[in-house]
């Protein structure tokens, strides 16, 4: 039996996670009639695009697998976030599969002061630890909605373990589809906000994967933000974050054009003096209910959407133009038109398939994030065979 593997993100895909927002009848918790009604509304539209997204996967061949939704959706008075962007949160590197999240385990241990207890350095030593103890760390509530959170993929993880393949815990943040681009022997990898030891993970990656070039690149976020590249020899790039003499010589680097006035958008920059540039509803940008509520009670499912709308600047009809999924080396999905980029596509033989994703902005998930390959057609491949290390 073949694992599951991708080692180049253009080869053709044969199994894709799908993510899951929860259905309208989940917001009748909310009290204000138009706010219950503007999420019910944005979730019935939410799976009808999923629903898109899914019929067009089928037509290209693409098995679909789908999170389920936690059974427990409240824990430590808090709503855990419904399953909306897998591939933030695991990752296929060649034939290793590395599920979760670097948990900030001095944050949950920090109250234990018994020397006999164990020392714990990774995740699965601390699920290991006894309730008892667990009951003294802080934020076990934390903890406890961690782990809800990702039996929604419970299925998705026995499924890959039963075809073979080994599953790991990440290695901090770095671990995940969002920071990782493979290609073949060569892999890049991004940093989270707030990471400025790049040697450390540079000497933390090369251990890892000693089979692989391995490169860290100072993306300061998500790097599927960033860059892409879409088949041997082309890039998409919002910028130089990667200095692609370097780390692609002699590929095609098609830079988007440069941002217009940043008062095509100023709803959101006057959003985002309330909510630090989390999240975004066009139109409600001066609903304090719909603030209120989401900040009150939602704001921990709300990720960074500044970070990886990355042209939030452009035209809104434009965002996330970067951000696609690649099916295999002919067809591509994406959520918007962009000629500089169709045109670039059309110059390599690719076909993009525009499919909606109206929710974006408050979801901050491009095509990209809101899918996750878990298997693709195809063997190693050496793209930079003149490379030593």
């Amino acid at each position: 039996m073949r694992k599951f593997s991708v080692y180049q993100h253009w080869d053709p895909l044969r199994l894709c996670v799908v993510g899951r927002s929860y259905p309208p009848e989940f917001y009748n918790w909310i009290t204000v009639p138009h706010v219950r009604s503007l999420f019910e509304t944005m979730a019935q539209e939410t799976e009808e695009d999923y629903q898109a997204i899914i019929k067009k996967l089928t037509e290209l061949e693409v098995e679909v697998i789908r999170p389920h939704l936690p059974q427990k959706t409240m824990i430590g008075g808090r709503y855990l976030p419904p399953p909306i962007t897998p591939r933030d949160h695991m990752v296929m590197i060649g034939d290793r599969f590395y599920k979760g999240y670097q948990l900030n385990l001095p944050r949950f241990y920090a109250d234990i002061k018994d020397p006999t207890w164990p020392n714990v350095t990774d995740n699965q030593q601390f699920w290991n630890l006894p309730r008892h103890i667990l009951d003294e760390c802080q934020d076990v509530h934390d903890l406890d909605a961690y782990i809800k959170f990702y039996s929604s993929y419970d299925h998705v993880f026995d499924r890959i373990a039963a075809q073979g393949n080994e599953i790991r815990s990440p290695m901090g943040h770095i671990t995940n589809g969002a920071y990782v681009t493979r290609v073949g022997r060569d892999l890049y990898f991004g940093t989270p906000v707030g990471i400025t030891d790049v040697e450390q993970c540079r000497r933390q990656v090369k251990q890892e994967f000693p089979q692989y070039r391995t490169h860290v690149i100072a993306t300061g976020g998500h790097s599927d933000g960033v860059y892409c590249p879409v088949c041997p020899g082309l890039i998409i790039s919002l910028r130089d974050i990667p200095t692609y003499k370097e780390t692609f010589p002699g590929w095609e680097v098609v830079y988007l054009p440069p941002g217009e006035s940043w008062a095509k958008v100023k709803p959101f920059l006057e959003l985002k003096a309330k909510n630090n540039g989390k999240w975004w509803i066009p139109g409600f940008e001066h609903d304090q209910a719909v603030i209120d509520t989401v900040e009150q009670w939602l704001g921990h499912w709300t990720g960074y959407v500044e970070e990886t709308v990355f042209d939030i600047k452009l035209n809104l009809a434009r965002t996330w133009p970067i951000s696609m999924l690649i099916v295999n080396p002919k067809n591509v999905m994406v959520f918007n038109y962009n000629k500089q980029i169709f045109d670039a596509l059309e110059r390599y033989g690719i076909t993009p398939h525009i499919v909606p994703f109206r929710h974006r902005l408050f979801w901050d998930g491009g095509i990209y994030c809101i899918t996750m390959d878990v298997d693709r057609l195809g063997s190693m491949q050496d793209y930079f065979p003149e490379r030593q290390t």
